[in-house]
């Protein structure tokens, strides 16, 4: 089987070299780009399996590069791991708003670049169900769209990919751990306030629909029950 095609955006030649090795090294197809208008002519050609994004990039920055590729449907989908040498939380907040799926500060070690990319690539088991329904609700899995009142919400992959898990299992309680080994694949290193932001999110895109996304005070979060 052909393994994934990565694309790695990045201007700094000696990284880019660095991690496209450690990625091939580990059976990856790799391309690169040196700045963000070359990435995009790249993605929307051959759209990669997933993309390896620098923040700070010349021509068009890395934010503009992920919120482009959530706007176009053929790449959507297509995980997001964004690095920056910048640590600051509101970045990183930036980086998860712009649509991108992980975040890795610079420096960091190749393993555990190599071992987020396979998290990210990893496949849950196929969706059985074409759609699902919760009241004024509508989660369509083979379209990834989610509208509420038949009204189109945008949100970002991780987004529609937590609100899938919960509709899912509506009324059970998970924990932030749970649910980031359940919809981002591992323990997500830099702690559980992912989970936060991406709730957080959820709410306010759900609008008064956003009490459905219920919080268990010391536990963690559930969707609400049918009752409800």
């Amino acid at each position: 089987m052909m393994k994934p095609a990565i694309l790695v955006v990045e201007d700094e030649r000696d990284l880019a070299d660095l991690v496209r090795y450690n990625l091939e090294k580990e059976g990856f197809r790799v391309v690169t780009a040196p700045d963000g208008e070359k990435a995009l002519e790249r993605i929307r050609s051959s759209p990669p399996s997933l993309v390896v994004l620098d923040l700070l990039l010349p021509k068009l920055d890395g934010l503009a590069v992920c919120r482009e590729m959530r706007r176009d449907p053929r790449t959507k989908a297509v995980p997001v791991l964004m690095l920056t040498a910048r640590s600051e939380e509101m970045d990183k907040l930036a980086g998860f708003e712009a649509g991108a799926d992980d975040y890795l500060t610079k420096p960091f070690s190749p393993r555990e670049l190599v071992a987020r990319v396979k998290a990210l690539l990893r496949r849950k088991e196929p969706i059985k169900v074409e759609r699902m329904d919760f009241k004024d609700l509508v989660i369509n899995f083979d379209r990834h769209e989610v509208r509420l009142k038949a009204k189109l919400l945008v949100l970002t992959p991780k987004e529609f990919d937590l609100l899938a898990f919960l509709i899912q299992n509506p009324g059970r309680v998970y924990s932030r751990e749970q649910l980031l080994d359940q919809v981002w694949g591992y323990e997500y290193l830099g702690g559980t306030r992912t989970v936060d932001v991406h709730v957080r999110h959820l709410r306010a895109k759900l609008g008064t629909r956003g009490q459905w996304i219920e919080t268990v005070k010391g536990v963690g979060y559930k969707f609400a029950d049918e009752k409800a």
